[in-house]
């Protein structure tokens, strides 16, 4: 390999390499976000690779390509529908359950898997099967089934 190209391949492999460690970073840190960084260092090292730039322009070419990458994530982020980890109303409006404590003025409580929950609707008696329709806050609104 000749001098010349070994000399203006060096600041592209540092980028790979840059960019390589942002992502593995990602895996250590909680977020989303340093892959992106990452995955800008790694295309700025292919560019650099590809037409030789000074070191000014590779940083420029890195920043743009971070702001593009960070823009493209989120834009694609927002498509994506939310996640209904730890969203219980989710997986709790539709399912129907017995009362543990009946619902007197409105108020009582059901067991729905590990968990008791505060219930709210009509006054049903302990035992009665319940249906839920809805959650504000932490009760749950139920009918009878």
């Amino acid at each position: 390999m000749p001098a010349d190209l070994a000399a203006a391949l060096e600041p592209a492999w540092l980028w790979i390499i840059a960019g390589l460690i942002l992502a593995a970073t990602e895996l250590a840190l909680p977020g989303v976000f340093l892959i992106w960084l990452g995955l800008a260092a790694v295309l700025t090292g292919l560019a650099a690779a590809a037409v030789p730039m000074p070191w000014q322009a590779q940083l420029l070419a890195w920043a743009l390509l971070s702001i593009l990458c960070v823009g493209l994530a989120t834009r694609l982020d927002r498509r994506r529908p939310a996640s209904a980890l730890n969203r219980a109303d989710r997986g709790l409006v539709g399912r129907e359950g017995v009362l543990a404590e009946a619902i007197v003025g409105g108020a009582g409580a059901a067991r729905f898997d590990d968990t008791y929950w505060r219930v709210s609707g009509p006054d049903l008696p302990a035992g009665a099967r319940i249906r839920v329709t809805g959650m504000t806050g932490t009760v749950l609104t139920v009918i009878a089934a």
